[in-house]
């Protein structure tokens, strides 16, 4: 495993980078300021909200590139750099379709912030979590100022099992990704991480021989097909330990950081030889 060419680094978050308690470690960033004298770029990949991304990482979000909502969006430096957006007709069908469920819990992803029309104290304390800048609403079939990047549908009683089998008829015509234990998220059929990945590889000109992923999820297997250096985590879903090169330790035990640590002893004696 030749880690010495590796100059693009992305990274899912919860799960992947982030630990159990949804905090990034202070061993990452020190790890993320020798990347930089390498010019290895780094772009966190998250199903999140982008202001919820930037605020986890907001000591290096001006150095990074971040990739939001699935794939839905990204951004650096505020700078958009693809948004794929989910049609408003699209989103009212799929609210309505989901409301008689029990134990689903809507939230439309618009550009600007999220939206909910449930006041369950419960939901809305996890949800805090994830999205930062939102607002609830009366009905989200009347949303009419945002552009809509996604629908996420969240279940406590578990988003593969509750929520799933319900939606498989948009699946024909959009993307439907199980993107947490608890989390499911329907979107436009190229909004996903791996087409989002692809994009930033073509912008940088660095392939996928030269590139690193990190993901534990259903909705990381697209950015898995764009590295070579693809490395599932201990805790991830088994279809991503499937389709992934390689593992490493859980993210309650440092897993990217224990592989950036390699990537780094591996570029020191490199980098001295040239």
């Amino acid at each position: 495993m030749d880690l010495t060419r590796v100059k693009l680094i992305a990274t899912d978050m919860d799960g992947t980078l982030l630990n159990s308690q949804s905090v990034v470690s202070h061993r990452f960033f020190t790890l993320f300021e020798e990347l930089k004298k390498y010019d290895i770029h780094f772009a966190a990949a998250s199903g999140r909200q982008y202001h919820s991304i930037a605020d986890k990482l907001n000591a290096i979000v001006n150095d990074i590139t971040i990739i939001a909502e699935n794939g839905a969006i990204a951004k650096r430096r505020e700078q958009e750099l693809l948004v794929t957006p989910l049609s408003r007709d699209t989103a009212v069908e799929i609210v309505r379709h989901v409301r008689p469920l029990d134990d689903a819990y809507t939230v439309i992803c618009g550009k600007e912030q999220a939206y909910i029309e449930t006041d369950n104290p419960r939901f809305e304390n996890m949800f805090r979590e994830y999205y930062h800048a939102y607002t609830r609403v009366p009905d989200l079939t009347a949303l009419e100022n945002d552009e809509i990047l996604k629908i996420a549908i969240y279940s406590f009683e578990g988003s593969e099992k509750n929520i799933y089998p319900y939606v498989t008829p948009f699946e024909k015509d959009l993307q439907v990704k199980v993107s947490g234990e608890h989390w499911l998220d329907i979107s436009s059929p190229d909004a996903n991480k791996g087409h989002a990945l692809g994009l930033l590889q073509k912008e940088l000109g660095i392939s996928e021989s030269e590139t690193l992923v990190f993901g534990d999820y259903n909705n990381d297997l697209e950015m898995m097909e764009k590295a070579h250096f693809s490395f599932a985590m201990e805790n991830s879903h088994p279809n991503v330990i499937k389709a992934a090169r390689y593992t490493t330790l859980s993210n309650d035990h440092y897993g990217v950081e224990h592989i950036l640590e390699k990537l780094i002893a591996a570029r020191q004696p490199a980098a001295q030889k040239g």
